[in-house]
C-alpha cells in the first residue's frame, strides 16, 4: 500500500544567479536563496539568507542540498532541510538558463523535506516528511509539498 500525499504548501523561493565553486566536473555552485512566498494550507514567507548547495554532473543530474527558513504568519519560524534531485536533458538546462519558461514534465525535480520548529501550532512539522516536486524558473523555484501521510 502506498502512503497518501497530502497537500501542505507551495513554495515559491527567489534566488540569485549561482555562484560556481568549483567547475567540476563534477560541478559544485551555490544558489543563494534571497526570498519568497509561502501559500496554499500554511501562509508566510521564505527569509533571505539560505541557500542550496549544488552538485551539477555531466549526464545533467543536479543534486540538491537546501537548507532555509520559513516565517509562517502568526506562528514564527521553520528550518527547512531539502535533499533532492533534478535532471533534465541539455536543451531544457539551457532553456531555463536563458530564462524560458519550460515544461515541468519536461524534466525531474524531487526532493524530500523535514522541517524543525518550536513554533506555537507547528510542533507537528517536527515528526513530517515531505515530498516536493520542484519546478526552476528563471528567477525562483516553485516547490509543491506534500505531506507523505
Amino acid at each position: 500500500m502506498s502512503p497518501p500525499l497530502v497537500p501542505l504548501m507551495t513554495l515559491e523561493v527567489a534566488v540569485d544567479p549561482p555562484v560556481t565553486v568549483d567547475p567540476g566536473p563534477p560541478g559544485r555552485r551555490f544558489i543563494p536563496i534571497v526570498g519568497g512566498t509561502v501559500a496554499g494550507g500554511l501562509e508566510g514567507r521564505v527569509l533571505p539568507g539560505g541557500g542550496d548547495w549544488q552538485t551539477v554532473w555531466d549526464d545533467g543530474r543536479t543534486d540538491i542540498s537546501a537548507h532555509y527558513i520559513l516565517d509562517i504568519a502568526g506562528h514564527g519560524t521553520v528550518e527547512i532541510l531539502s535533499e533532492g534531485v533534478r535532471a533534465r536533458p541539455p536543451e531544457v538546462l539551457a532553456a531555463i538558463e536563458r530564462g524560458e519558461a519550460v515544461d515541468p514534465g519536461r524534466y525531474y525535480f524531487r526532493t524530500s523535506i523535514r522541517m524543525r520548529t518550536s513554533a506555537p501550532g507547528l510542533q507537528r512539522l517536527n515528526a513530517v516528511l515531505a515530498l516536493a516536486v520542484g519546478e526552476r524558473l528563471a528567477d525562483r523555484v516553485r516547490l509543491t509539498v506534500h505531506e507523505i501521510g
